[in-house]
Parts: structure tokens; sequence; C-alpha cells
């Protein structure tokens, strides 16, 4: 009898990230937390790893140091090369090595990331050039005046173009790299990283609503009442004056409100939220599309079909034959 050989584990995925001197922790953190070991609850699919350009002590934000081994040539090996922040003073250049170490990895195929500050970095290697990026709201000005050609967009959590990636400010690196993650493996895979962080698998709107507040003028009631009463009636048809009149205020007002809140409308929060849904069960279950429409609240197959491609540009059979293999292991 002749023994088949047992098939080979799935090469980790390498996350490289690029430290600086002062080296802000959180961000460092948060990249750490979700591509780092998360053994034995949630398989390994990541392997973290952190270089310099200088290897040897490097000093943190915190006060303390961090021993760095690897310089920069570790960044010709990997899969994803992150930058956690770039504490330089403002009008500070990057050094040019690590520019160069940057292109090169981007031009051999790496995917380049950055959270918060670390725009900076991907702006002046010209990874940014012609393309809507984020950053802290704070530094926006800053990095759209340094980096003209860059489309610094002061709202979003996060932008992804595939090949690069930025964030805003360091929290808002945890929703970058779960996007990241969802879409190398899946919701699913996603949600079981962000369940061992205690972490939401997607946080809502944009990163304007933790800006500083304007020095008069009311401060925007909440709308978590109204989506936690959404969120558990996604299977049922809800209109926005529905929903207006559950806030009792007027369609016009509860408009304004998620704009200013969440950065979408209504019926575009609700519809995302219809879209999540369907991709878990789709991910998660062997349901027909027709059930799934219906347990969404998307009526029918044909219209869950239609609203899916618009929004992932893919069909529903397509998206589970890719996430349901790739979450098989």
């Amino acid at each position: 009898m002749t023994l088949r050989p047992l098939p080979k584990p799935p090469v980790p995925h390498r996350v490289v990230a690029l430290l600086q001197v002062p080296q802000p922790t959180f961000p460092l953190a948060c990249a750490a937390e979700v591509f780092g070991d998360h053994s034995p609850a949630v398989p390994a699919r990541y392997a973290f790893e952190v270089c310099t350009e200088h290897p040897g002590p490097v000093r943190t934000e915190a006060g303390y140091d961090l021993l760095v081994t690897a310089g920069l040539d570790t960044l010709e090996r990997a899969d994803t090369v992150l930058v956690p922040g770039w504490q330089q003073s403002p009008g500070a250049e990057v050094p040019p090595a690590v520019v160069e170490a940057v292109r090169r990895a981007h031009g051999r195929g790496a995917r380049i990331v950055s959270i918060c500050s670390g725009a900076f970095v991907l702006a002046a290697a010209g990874l940014l050039d012609g393309r809507r990026a984020a950053t802290h709201w704070a530094r926006t000005a800053e990095l759209a005046a340094r980096f003209p050609q860059a489309r610094v967009d002061p709202g979003v959590l996060y932008v992804d173009h595939g090949d690069v990636a930025t964030s805003a400010g360091s929290a808002a690196g945890v929703d970058l790299c779960l996007h990241l993650v969802r879409a190398d493996h899946g919701a699913a895979y996603a949600m079981r990283i962000a369940r061992q962080m205690v972490m939401p698998p997607h946080r809502e709107g944009c990163q304007l609503q933790y800006a500083e507040l304007p020095t008069s003028g009311p401060v925007a009631d909440t709308l978590a009442p109204l989506l936690e009463w959404l969120a558990g009636r996604l299977d049922q048809p809800v209109s926005v004056a529905e929903m207006a009149a559950r806030s009792q205020v007027s369609t016009r007002t509860l408009t304004r409100r998620f704009t200013e809140q969440l950065g979408i409308s209504p019926g575009r929060w609700l519809l995302d939220r219809r879209i999540a849904a369907t991709r878990a069960l789709l991910e998660e279950t062997d349901l027909p599309v027709e059930t799934i429409a219906h347990r969404v609240g998307l009526s029918s197959a044909v219209n869950l079909r239609r609203r899916f491609h618009e929004a992932l540009r893919t069909t529903p059979a397509a998206y589970r034959r890719t996430f349901r293999a790739a979450g098989s292991g």
C-alpha cells in the first residue's frame, strides 16, 4: 500500500513592518495584533517581522527601546511592507535608503501599507501620486502640502488600491489591517481575529467624527440606538421614512446626521449591512442564494445578485467558491 504524502501547509504571507526612530508603539501594536500569532485559536496565515534602516536599539515614543536586528534588505522578501507611523518632525525628509527600499519592494510586487503618518513614507516614494490616500486628520493638510500629487482624503478611515493602502489615525490601522485580512482570506477568518482582539470586525463611518469638535455649535446626537434597531431587522424592509420615525426626526434631519456622523446616507448604511451579512452567509453556510436574499432583506436572488455585483464586482457564486475554498483549511 502506497501512502499519499500529506499536503504541505500553506506558506504564510510575510508582513514586514518598517520601523523608525522614534517609533510610535500603538500603530505597531495594532499591526502585530492582527498579523501576529493567534495560535491555537486561529490558524496562522501570516508571518510578522520588523526591520529598520539601522539595526540595533530603536527608541520608541513610549520611552523604551526595541531591539531590531533586521535591516532594509528584509523588505526584499516581504509580501506586504507595512509602515506603522512615521513621527519625524514637520518637514523632515524620509531617508533616501528607506525611499529606495520601499520603491524596490513595490516594484517587485509587494503590497505597501501605511498606518497613520506612515503615509508620508509612501508619498515620498511616489506611490501616492494621483491616488486617494488617508492619514491622521491632524496631518492631512501637511501631507497634501508636501505631496500635492497625492489626493489626500481627510474623511476616510482607510483607502485600499490593492497594491498600496493607507489608513487614518492609529486605531484606524486596525480597520485597515482587518480589511486586508478579509481581502486575503475572507470575512469569516477576519472575524475570528477580531474576536480574539475583542474588536468589531468592521467599524462604520469616517475619521472626521474623531477630529477636534468646533468651538461652538451643538454636538450631533448619537445614532447608536437606531443602528442597533436596524441591525436586528436586516430581514425586513425598512424605509428611510421609517428610520426617521423611529428616531423621531424628519427624513432630512436623519440623512444629515448619517452624513455627519457616518459619512454615508441611511440607505447606503443599511445596504452595506445587508451585503456584509450576505458575505458571511456565503462563506459559512450552504444556503441557496434565494434563501440568503430573504434573510438579509434583499427580497430575491435577482436583487441580491445585482446589489452584490455592484458592491464587490463579483457574483455570489464566485465569491462563495473563492472564500469557502480559502477558509476550508
